[in-house]
């Protein structure tokens, strides 16, 4: 690990005018300093910072950017409401981790693609211009939507798929001290040729909080298929709400992680359910729908079939069709 330079930042504005890396509980950036892939001259500690509060708000719930996983997943009002969460951060990494990593440092995880972490191997999200080797190689954990010739890596966070999948935005105070909220579609960005560019945030700004509405109508669904049971990225995850009334399907929602650079939404997909009486060809016909352009790289072609099953035992479980 090479030398830098430790601040701890005691207000916002500290934060936002320090030239250097934000830090907190550390989980994922201490471990890219230490193979080198990210080199800071100064890490920003912003622990001590007013961001630790979960609050029930008007038709929502905010969620401090400092506030652990461990915290957010035991938390009453978040496993009675909004369960498709807690569910989704149980599913990730360790309980020491989790009593470590924060909300907004979850959000920020960079990928696990094994040539991003190797500094030997080209990689344009690492060193933009340099390659994509993942593209013909070890490809099995990577991203089959969303990808571009220039990167095919994966968004690792479940805590983001439960978030997406319950429409959650993104506080962020900008340098100049005000406030926007994105939804995470405009939160993440797509890889496109400038894979190295992971989200909107700008020069100075803070993410400070999540919010999340209201829960959305009818029963809520995380699943994680893994390569072992505990302490693994998904192959393919999902997080589901889905309100059925009068033998029908009211409302859906689904959202994915293991299948693209960020988690990944199709309203379209959910439309298909809308209106219709749950059964497994309408639940295949949801999939055809969701991997229409999905692209396997060779190793992680098995993400195509994986998926459909996934979304037929999940749909099924919510909806009561026998599978």
């Amino acid at each position: 690990m090479r030398p830098f330079e430790y601040v701890r930042a005691e207000t916002r504005d500290d934060a936002h005018r320090a030239d250097g890396r934000i830090i907190a509980g550390g989980t994922n950036l201490l471990d890219l300093m230490k193979l080198q892939v990210e080199t800071p001259e100064r890490l920003l500690d912003v622990t001590r910072l007013d961001m630790h509060e979960i609050d029930e708000a008007e038709n929502s719930v905010r969620i401090g950017a400092l506030v652990t996983n461990s915290d957010l997943a035991a938390h009453p009002l978040i496993r009675k409401r909004y369960p498709v969460l807690s569910r989704a951060l149980l599913a990730g990494a360790s309980g020491q981790l989790r009593n470590k990593a924060t909300t907004g440092g979850n959000l920020m995880q960079r990928t696990r693609c094994p040539y991003f972490y190797d500094t030997t191997q080209p990689c344009n999200k690492r060193a933009p211009g340099t390659g994509c080797q993942a593209i013909g190689g070890v490809n099995r954990i990577l991203a089959i939507l969303g990808t571009s010739d220039h990167c095919i890596a994966t968004h690792p966070s479940d805590m983001a798929v439960g978030m997406r999948t319950l429409d959650a935005r993104v506080e962020i105070e900008t340098a100049d001290g005000d406030t926007k909220l994105l939804p995470l579609d405009e939160f993440y960005r797509l890889p496109g040729d400038t894979p190295e560019r992971e989200t909107a945030l700008e020069p100075g700004d803070l993410i400070v909080a999540v919010h999340l509405p209201d829960p959305p109508a009818g029963a809520q669904a995380y699943r994680k298929v893994r390569d072992r049971s505990s302490y693994a990225f998904a192959l393919v995850s999902m997080g589901a709400v889905v309100s059925v009334e009068n033998g029908k399907i009211a409302s859906a929602a689904m959202a994915f992680g293991g299948l693209g650079p960020r988690p990944w939404r199709d309203h379209d997909a959910e439309s298909v359910l809308e209106g219709e009486t749950p059964s497994r060809a309408l639940f295949d016909k949801a999939a055809d729908v969701l991997l229409a352009d999905a692209k396997g790289q060779g190793e992680n072609d098995f993400k195509i079939p994986l998926t459909r099953r996934v979304v037929a035992a999940v749909l099924s479980d919510l909806t009561g069709v026998s599978q």
